[in-house]
């Protein structure tokens, strides 16, 4: 068995390096008893391990790898570190059986994560200095990681977010999810037009993952119902067209500093008969793969585009695969044989992270009763137990519906269950609020307007335990306005947890400049009790602190300008304020207004209007995707891509206005520009925003928020202070009275002089060399819509903006009110979020 070689290369001597081989072990062999045991947590060790997965994992010695060699190595030798304490505690979960939070969520955005990783498992110096002796700098291989392409915007930088504080706060957890092998798109512009890219982010391999294929779930689709005698009890089964088998990969997610390791399991869609041999023989290659190609573009892209029935049946497809893999992965595989079900929801509490895997309700429904022949009744209410429905949106198109048409085809029975469902809770209804035609029409599960459809949310809604909204004005406008029926009938099923960030990712890896000053100002130990960053209130009126922490800031914008750079963009302008927009590209979140101002900017400038000796330097910069079939969103991206061109070239501005929108914005990317930024845009139209995660990420680098009274918005301004927070805008009432008495945005337009400029200025052609067909559906869409009232609310906008100028002015005086913010904004972590979601809604408790 002695089949190491002699490692000896690039400096890096340690003799023979011995793998375990494993391959003859049996279950009465010593070793397979024995506890598995991490690699020794020295550098030495870890530079041991490491060359091993580079000689016997990538098949190259030191000196013939290229950097891609030595990530993979560098990252399997971290899972290695990992895994043993991962297999210990899968092995206390067994044995004390706790009660699982299981968090189903169609994405979870990431990010990089080798430097997560390491910085969870106390690794970063160790694995910097073991590679540094073989001569490598670490620095040039962690570039070369791909993050994962397995979510889109805020609903996913939460789950990622919540599924490590649940780690490292020692809560058995699971992560559920798919495997998509093409992310959501990688953005390109051409002619500042938005491209979309095949986001290939599986191309160079992804050492984090592991798949289990003897763990495939089979999932089944179409056919039809019928009953059948059960020794005297009438029963349903479904009898499928057709199925595909849910092969999991499990990653593992580190807590911080604790050695806990949970575990995020994520689907992949592979044919249950991926090829047919006799066919190929006959010479039809394609259709000899068909079934193969058929099933695995259930997982293959995060989001297929919805605008044609074909994409409306994947997106259906996607959600019931991984609901039904998951809560089949749950009873199979993770409950101990013997388990009585009726204590289910002693065992797991299933989180429906917005309306995506809400078809688990009727699904769980199905198990329970038609496999593990429960009665209906007793089903419901262990069912009832088990789910909790947090609800991440105000915006009625995005409470999901599926056409009765669609769902009855592509799961009979489970459209059977809720109709069932549906037709019991109608006669709650009645039995509580009488004979009400249009009270029940509004409530019942079933819609009958336009088409004959599912309401996803109130399934949730009437299954769900518990139902939240994520922050406090999103809570309440649930209650009162988009549930509020329900809210009427359950009152104490509603609660509110406003979001979080982990100040792991965001801070101590985004900004370890400024976690070094914390640190030292604090001590240690802020980092999972973000509550201490208090203790900087009284450092704001220290000026040695503020000239260090205006020091970070400076040296954070310099580091974006290299990253900036290094993409082939423009580095921002030396001493510009850093007014940043990072989030999704929709219309209620107002990236038009924020364009509209630096037009009106521009105009100024130009005109003469505005001195530019008096116009304070600034470099704006976008990041944000826009759905592939949005039209309107990809017009905004077209116009922003546009203005930045011709603003940031025109030397009549003399270098005050820059524009910047590098491409394809994602976590990576976040994590250079949230810690350089100034000024934090936080503009969607009171009442629209259900949150914002961004907002809380930016007000805990430093950065000073401009938003309107709404989501998160509320809490950052009442927590940081009205001084350090420049508020305008209507107020969600306000809204509601002007739409109430008739909106007409163009007698804004004809009111306000800056307005109109910028508008006509936009339409004249100025920025798309004097065609005005080019954003004119823009600018229509503006005068005689503008649903999200960007033309009502830009006089105070832009009013705000001067008050914004104003206070950047007074340096000494800005840099106090980043400091405010920073102390101010611990409540916004995620381990807090958690806390309230275990304490509110889930009643699971650590495992140590």
């Amino acid at each position: 068995m002695d089949i190491a070689p002699l490692v000896h290369d690039a400096g890096c001597h340690y003799g023979r390096i011995v793998p375990e081989n494993t391959s003859e072990l049996r279950p009465t062999h010593p070793l397979a008893l024995a506890p598995v045991v991490a690699p020794a947590a020295s550098v030495d060790g870890f530079a041991k391990q490491f060359l091993q997965n580079l000689n016997f994992g990538q098949g190259v010695t030191l000196s013939a790898s290229d950097v891609n060699d030595q990530y993979l190595a560098l990252a399997y030798t971290v899972r290695d570190y990992l895994m043993a304490r991962w297999l210990d505690d899968r092995a206390t979960q067994k044995t004390q059986q706790a009660k699982t939070v299981c968090y189903l969520s169609a994405e979870y955005l990431l990010g990089r994560q080798l430097d997560n990783n390491l910085l969870a498992a106390r690794l970063t110096d160790i694995a910097t200095e073991a590679l540094a002796q073989c001569g490598i700098d670490i620095d040039a291989v962690r570039a070369v990681e791909i993050e994962p392409g397995l979510g889109n915007g805020g609903l996913g930088r939460l789950a990622a977010c919540f599924i490590d504080s649940l780690a490292t706060m020692s809560v058995p957890t699971i992560g559920y999810g798919i495997r998509y092998e093409y992310g959501i798109f990688r953005q390109a512009f051409a002619d500042g037009e938005q491209v979309e890219q095949p986001d290939a982010w599986l191309r160079m391999g992804s050492p984090w993952d592991f798949a289990h294929p003897e763990a495939a779930q089979t999932i089944s689709f179409a056919g039809h119902t019928e009953t059948y005698d059960d020794g005297g009890v009438e029963r349903t089964r479904w009898v499928p067209e057709w199925n595909v088998l849910a092969v999991p990969y499990n990653m593992m997610v580190p807590g911080y500093h604790n050695g806990r390791v949970n575990t995020l399991r994520l689907w992949r869609a592979v044919a249950t008969n991926a090829f047919d041999l006799h066919t190929f023989n006959s010479g039809d290659y394609v259709e000899s793969v068909r079934a193969q190609t058929f099933a695995e573009n259930i997982s293959k892209v995060l989001y297929p585009e919805d605008s044609t029935p074909q994409g409306k049946e994947l997106r259906l497809q996607q959600q019931y695969f991984f609901v039904a893999a998951s809560i089949a992965d749950f009873i199979d595989n993770v409950l101990p044989d013997d388990f009585d079900l009726d204590k289910l929801p002693e065992r797991v509490i299933f989180q429906l992270n917005d309306t995506h895997p809400v078809i688990g309700v009727p699904e769980l429904m199905r198990v329970l009763v038609d496999e593990k022949k429960l009665e209906w009744d007793a089903a419901w209410a262990i069912t009832q137990k088990c789910f909790a429905y947090t609800c991440h949106t105000l915006l009625p198109e995005a409470l999901e519906v599926w056409s009765v048409d669609l769902l009855g085809r592509l799961l009979p029975r489970h459209l059977e269950i809720i109709y069932r469902i549906n037709d019991e809770f109608l006669l709650e209804v009645r039995e509580r609020f009488g004979d009400d035609e249009l009270l029940i029409r509004n409530m019942s599960i079933i819609g009958e307007h336009p088409y004959r459809s599912v309401r996803m949310a109130y399934l949730a809604t009437v299954a769900g335990s518990k139902v939240n909204g994520v922050a406090e004005l999103h809570s309440q406008l649930l209650r009162d306005n988009v549930l509020k029926d329900f809210a009427t009938m359950w009152p104490d099923k509603f609660t509110n947890v406003t979001n979080g960030v982990t100040p792991r990712r965001f801070l101590r890896l985004a900004n370890p400049e400024l976690s070094a000053l914390i640190t030292e100002a604090l001590g240690a130990g802020w980092t999972v009790d973000l509550e201490r960053l208090r203790g900087l209130e009284a450092l704001a009126d220290d000026a040695d602190f503020r000239e260090r922490f205006a020091a970070v800031k400076a040296s954070n914008k310099r580091r974006l300008g290299r990253v900036l750079e290094a993409r082939g963009d423009a580095a921002p302008g030396d001493g510009h304020m850093l007014d940043v927009m990072i989030k999704r590209l929709h219309e209620y979140k107002r990236q038009t207004l924020k364009v509209l101002h630096i037009v009106s900017t521009y105009e100024g400038i130009v005109s003469g209007r505005l001195d530019v000796d008096d116009v304070q330097a600034r470099t704006f910069l976008f990041g944000a995707k826009a759905a592939p079939g949005y039209g309107m969103a990809k017009r905004i991206i077209h116009l922003i891509n546009a203005v930045g061109e011709v603003v940031s070239a025109d030397p009549r501005v003399q270098g005050k206005l820059q524009v910047l929108y590098p491409a394809n914005y994602n976590v990576t990317l976040a994590e250079s520009i949230i810690p350089a930024a100034d000024l934090s845009e936080q503009i969607s139209l009171a009442g629209k925003e259900a949150s914002g995660t961004g907002n809380m990420k930016l007000a805990l680098n430093g950065a000073l928020t401009i938003g309107t009274d709404d989501g998160a918005n509320v809490e950052i301004r009442k927590l940081v202070g009205d001084d350090n927070f420049f508020l305008f805008g209507m107020s969600e009432p306000e809204v509601e009275a002007l739409w109430a008495e008739g909106y007409r945005p163009a007698d804004f337009y004809q009111r306000d002089e800056r307005l109109r400029s910028a508008i006509d200025l936009i339409a004249s052609g100025a920025f798309s060399a004097g065609d005005r067909t080019v954003f004119e559906p823009l600018v229509s869409n503006l005068l005689y819509e503008d649903r999200f009232m960007a033309l009502a609310d830009f006089s105070s906008y832009l009013d705000a903006q001067n008050r914004v100028d104003a206070a950047y002015a007074d340096q000494d005086a800005w840099v106090r009110s980043a400091i405010l913010n920073v102390a101010r904004s611990g409540y916004f972590s995620s381990d807090r979020a958690m806390r309230d979601y275990l304490d509110r809604i889930w009643h699971a408790t650590p495992v140590i």
